[in-house]
């Protein structure tokens, strides 16, 4: 299908609604990933329903240093991938147009979360993501808004934001698309020469080995509970004045670990990401709680993120995978 183009509000609003209306926010330079989101949006919103693709590139958004001037404008292959994946229109408006009169001086702040990690690498960053997302929220009035999982930290926030300041719209995140090799999805990646994105596949080998060390773990927890108490064995661990589940729980913590060998497993291919030619800078390798982005603990018990962001060359790249603590199954 051919998406209409779009420019102003006005256009927008000019538009005949029926059914649901589902929007996917992105900055343009469109690639399989952003098409994942658009075909999602459309099975959401349903052959009736309504797809709206935004293309903006967010100045709020972008700190001193920053790639605003280079970040890549593809606007034309843009609208293509957008009908073909499923797009009823794209809505691509000039800064002007979102911002009438300059830079807004009443602006959405993300409050503690969004001093964390991302926010503590790019300060400001959420704050003009929130309040061109919050613009957009309300210039396209969607049901439904879909969001990569990749940028983790920006869609807990929009949640929240979603969820705190009342807007009556559903957020729903899409899982990240990867390369073959396991690279993430993203506009940035074209500024990657070949040796680069060789040292760029660090991130994603830090979060799989991250991943399978707490499979591993869980793997071993539970086929400890699975051993049958019988007398002889508990004859035995008595005789060396250990009970059953203290040695169980000895045996698994020295074998496997927890969130700190989850770390140290992540952390352990990204050493070595430094040593290569060009060498793999890190910014953080965090495990966080995704209700705050805080660090989790030994105790913790529940979903988590395990979330990287590096720098490669003059490239600064995210990635993110979700693990899940407290129970014997293995990590998404």
């Amino acid at each position: 299908m051919t998406a209409a183009l779009l420019r102003t509000a006005a256009e927008l609003r000019a538009r005949a609604r029926a059914g649901r209306r589902a929007v996917v926010m992105t900055m343009g330079a469109l690639h399989e990933g952003h098409a994942a989101l658009i075909r999602t949006a459309r099975e959401t919103a349903g052959p009736e329903g309504e797809v709206v693709v935004t293309v903006f590139v967010n100045p709020l958004q972008f700190g001193a240093g920053e790639d605003l001037d280079r970040y890549p404008r593809t606007l034309d292959a843009d609208v293509e991938l957008a009908g073909r994946s499923g797009a009823d229109a794209v809505f691509a408006p000039s800064a002007d147009e979102v911002y009438p009169g300059g830079e807004p001086q009443v602006r959405v702040s993300a409050g503690p979360m969004g001093e964390r990690l991302e926010g503590a690498s790019r300060p400001g960053h959420f704050d003009g993501m929130l309040t061109v997302v919050a613009k957009l929220l309300h210039l396209t009035r969607p049901d439904i808004a879909l969001y990569g999982q990749k940028d983790a930290q920006q869609l807990a926030l929009i949640r929240r934001m979603v969820r705190d300041l009342n807007f009556g719209v559903e957020i729903v995140g899409v899982p990240t698309v990867r390369e073959e090799d396991g690279l993430a999805l993203s506009s940035r990646n074209r500024y990657l020469s070949a040796a680069e994105r060789q040292t760029a596949l660090a991130l994603s080998q830090a979060l799989f080995a991250g991943r399978d060390r707490h499979a591993a773990q869980q793997a071993l927890r539970a086929r400890a509970s699975e051993v049958p108490a019988t007398r002889a064995r508990a004859e035995a661990l008595s005789a060396i004045g250990e009970s059953r589940a203290a040695a169980d729980t000895h045996a698994v913590a020295t074998t496997a670990g927890g969130p700190a060998a989850v770390r140290a497993a992540a952390r352990l291919v990204l050493d070595d990401a430094g040593r290569l030619t060009p060498p793999l800078t890190l910014d953080y390798l965090a495990l966080v709680d995704p209700a705050d982005f805080t660090e989790i603990d030994d105790g913790f018990s529940g979903e988590a993120v395990l979330a990287v962001a590096a720098r490669v060359g003059s490239t600064r790249l995210i990635d993110n995978t979700t693990l899940t603590f407290g129970t014997f199954g293995a990590a998404s």
